[in-house]
């Protein structure tokens, strides 16, 4: 099934590196159509080279809308060469045969990211380019497919070691890549019709990062996605699966806060936060939430890192830290472990949905970017929150929200006192909580509590009450809220309710 290449068509958008891939055409002899911009740059090369409407009869028209869609020219690349029938008809119309067709279509994408007109972005959905690359890729067995620029450098090595002819196995491979590529073309232009209103699911992405392992060293793993669009990787080892869903809770918390906070991950869940006046502060705090929990994990903030900084959190061991930039002087320190992994965030900016496999199918939600603000309070009991408490309140409504349910946050002064997470009732989330601040000696009394969903019982309530908890903050919608509400009453704690759920699973 060796195919000797003796005519080509090309017609791309992008001609960078085009050059290299027509003088070894033309080194072998290769019959080569064109059109347009393709054929002009072409000929500026001094080689010889057919417009296409040459062999068609029909100039481009509509603006270059309509150049290649003609009869002679995909019956050239869709004859089976060993169909008598059908060489009979390409004979009887005068149908050239096209072994090797090349394509690099309009940038649709790209025009999309560049905030384009709706005329521009529509003008820059490929018809003629995606019909040549599906006709070669079904024709695989008698033609070459190459359906972008990155397969340019692949083509001229095929060409100069194998004398310009194409084994069925590379066909078919080319083939493959190329109805993926028509395939995440016809997605991307449906979802940018469709306006992420996740009316279907059309999920296509072609670029991907080799993961080390799974969660655990026996799974295969990949991210799926353009990871060096988000983050600059300065220094380490290769991101892991595990990493990667550490990172995206660590951003997702992060990017709640506007004042200087530092925050430290373990398993997706913050176990140490703090918002200060300075870095250095802010890091100390974050860590004495948990140090011993802090070992391994991510730290990430939102405040650029400097020597003093890098040194303290030099101190201990961990595997991921993330800041919109570094010194110099602070790489020289985070450096000396030639593992640790350092990423500069680009920007706060995360798909709209989320998706996650399940059974036999994928849930696709829209991200939980809701934060609650002043007006989202309903003040539900007699005593008020202070200013400072509703500060903290709200600090700890925003861990909360990042913490896997059930989950109970205490937090007071802008700093993490503990967390409950993952627990299979309140009570336990709570009780969990308690344990570990005191353990890390920290002082309750005072502290405000976050609840993710709302309290189904008082009991809560006065487990917290009873340990030093000044003021609660939970979404409310409870069959047995007044229960809840007379007990805030009796004993001056002030509560407030949101209205919103931040169930996290």
């Amino acid at each position: 099934m060796q195919k000797v290449i003796k005519s080509a068509l090309i017609s791309v958008f992008d001609k960078h590196d085009l050059d290299l891939v027509v003088k070894n055409l033309s080194n072998y002899g290769v019959k080569i159509y064109s059109t347009g911009g393709t054929y002009d740059f072409i000929s500026s090369l001094d080689v010889e080279v057919t417009k296409v409407e040459d062999v068609t009869g029909y100039p481009s028209i509509l603006d270059g809308r309509v150049k290649t869609l003609h009869p002679k020219i995909f019956g050239g690349i869709l004859a089976v060469r060993e169909d008598e029938n059908h060489l009979g008809q390409m004979a009887q119309y005068e149908i050239p045969e096209i072994d090797l067709v090349i394509v690099d279509l309009y940038p649709f994408e790209q025009t999309v990211k560049s905030n384009a007109s709706e005329s521009d972005i529509i003008e820059k959905i490929d018809i003629g380019g995606i019909s040549l690359i599906r006709a070669a890729a079904k024709n695989y067995k008698d033609v070459l497919i190459v359906s972008h620029k990155g397969q340019y450098q692949e083509l001229c090595n095929i060409i100069e070691e194998n004398g310009c002819s194409t084994d069925l196995e590379t066909r078919r491979r080319f083939a493959r890549e190329a109805f993926g590529i028509s395939s995440n073309y016809d997605s991307a232009i449906f979802n940018w019709f469709d306006d992420n209103s996740m009316s279907q699911l059309k999920l296509s992405q072609c670029e991907y990062m080799p993961l080390r392992y799974g969660e655990n060293p026996h799974q295969e793993a990949k991210f799926f996605g353009n990871f060096d669009d988000m983050f600059q990787k300065l220094h380490g080892k290769e991101v892991s699966y595990n990493n990667i869903l550490d990172i995206d809770a660590g951003i997702n918390l992060i990017r709640e806060f506007e004042d200087t906070t530092v925050a430290i991950l373990k398993h997706n869940n913050a176990c140490g936060i703090a918002t200060r006046s300075t870095l250095l502060r802010a890091w100390k705090d974050a860590l004495a939430c948990d140090p011993v929990s802090a070992y391994g994990g991510i730290i990430v903030t939102n405040r650029p890192i400097d020597r003093e900084v890098a040194t303290e959190i030099n101190k201990i061991f961990f595997e991921v830290i993330i800041a919109p930039d570094f010194t110099k002087e602070a790489l020289e320190v985070l450096e000396q472990k030639k593992n640790r992994i350092i990423l500069v965030q680009k920007h706060n900016n995360v798909s709209k949905h989320v998706l996650r496999s399940a059974i036999n199918g994928v849930l696709v939600q829209d991200r939980d970017t809701r934060i609650e603000t002043i007006d989202d309070l309903k003040y539900v009991t007699n005593e008020k929150p202070t200013s400072a408490q509703i500060e903290d309140l709200f600090f700890a409504n925003k861990v909360v929200k990042s913490t896997k349910s059930n989950a109970i946050v205490l937090v007071k002064n802008a700093q993490l006192l503990a967390s409950g997470t993952g627990q299979t009732s309140r009570v336990d989330a709570l009780k969990q909580a308690i344990e570990k601040a005191k353990s890390f000696g920290f002082d309750l009394n005072g502290a405000v509590m976050a609840s993710d969903a709302f309290f189904p019982f008082a009991d809560s309530i006065e487990i917290a009450y009873k340990e030093g908890i000044s003021a609660v903050i939970q979404p409310g919608g409870s069959i047995r809220d007044e229960d809840t509400i007379r007990y805030c009453n009796e004993n001056k704690i002030p509560m407030v309710f949101t209205g919103i759920r931040h169930f996290r699973h």
